[in-house]
């Protein structure tokens, strides 16, 4: 389909505003409004453009991720993917920030480097950075 122009917006489910938006303000991310809607819902941007939507229904108390902690493997959306320019720069901020690395860097055949955390209601992130 070619009308299709780009990504608007990634939907992350979490339990809590507060400790959400805390969390993806540590990674650049400005709040912009929310909750609004009947899920309900808070938008932040960072300043590369991309969007989240913090969708603030998670059942409290979670401790795995469905789609990437249990043995059965659920279809869903796994990840969200974002680009950056410097895998080493971002690697040392969030270890300055005390997030924990859940898996590599990885090295890829092409030359790319990636790393993964998790945010606090799981959600897994990944830092990629072309060849």
């Amino acid at each position: 389909m070619q009308e299709i122009i780009g990504i608007n917006h990634v939907g992350i489910r979490v339990e809590t505003l507060d400790r959400a938006r805390a969390f993806y303000a540590q990674l650049g991310f400005e709040f912009i409004i929310g909750p609004v809607g009947p899920e309900p819902v808070a938008i932040m941007e960072h300043p590369s453009g991309v969007i989240i939507n913090l969708i603030l229904n998670a059942e409290p108390g979670i401790t795995e991720n469905i789609l990437m902690d249990v043995k059965t493997k659920y279809p869903g959306y796994t990840h969200i993917a974002l680009d950056v320019n410097d895998i080493s720069a971002v690697e040392k901020s969030i270890e300055k920030l005390d997030i924990t690395i859940t898996e590599g860097p990885i090295t890829l055949p092409d030359g790319g480097i990636m790393f993964f955390i998790r945010d606090p209601d799981k959600n897994v992130i990944e830092f990629h950075q072309n060849p």
